[in-house]
């Protein structure tokens, strides 16, 4: 806990900042909703990257996550790679033909 004020005010400046910018990238993500990429499914991807990156400042700042021992380290840098791996399945899953003809063949009738 901070014993003096400058620990104090140092600490209220790092969450405005970081307050600011969660509602800067929250306006981003507003943006992304407007503009129309390549895919869709790239919009989706890079929706869900912004809103993983604000979720990771929320929880190391916020939550204190940031001040943990190495096991917690380990379990969130798994947790983004499991992440990542999902929103790279779920876009080549929109990518036409690329996985639906592997495993979903026409019924013989």
């Amino acid at each position: 806990m901070a014993d003096n004020i400058e620990e104090i005010q140092k600490s209220v400046k790092k969450y405005i900042i970081i307050g600011v910018a969660l509602l800067f990238f929250t306006g981003v993500t507003v943006w992304l909703s407007t503009v129309e990429l390549p895919t869709h499914g790239l919009n989706i991807l890079v929706g869900m990257i912004l809103a993983t990156f604000k979720a990771s400042l929320v929880a190391l700042i916020f939550m204190h996550l940031n001040h943990e021992k190495s096991t917690i380290y380990k379990i969130l840098a798994f947790t983004a790679v499991f992440a990542f791996v999902l929103f790279v399945l779920f876009y080549f899953s929109n990518i036409e033909g690329l996985i639906h003809e592997q495993f979903y063949a026409p019924l013989d009738e």
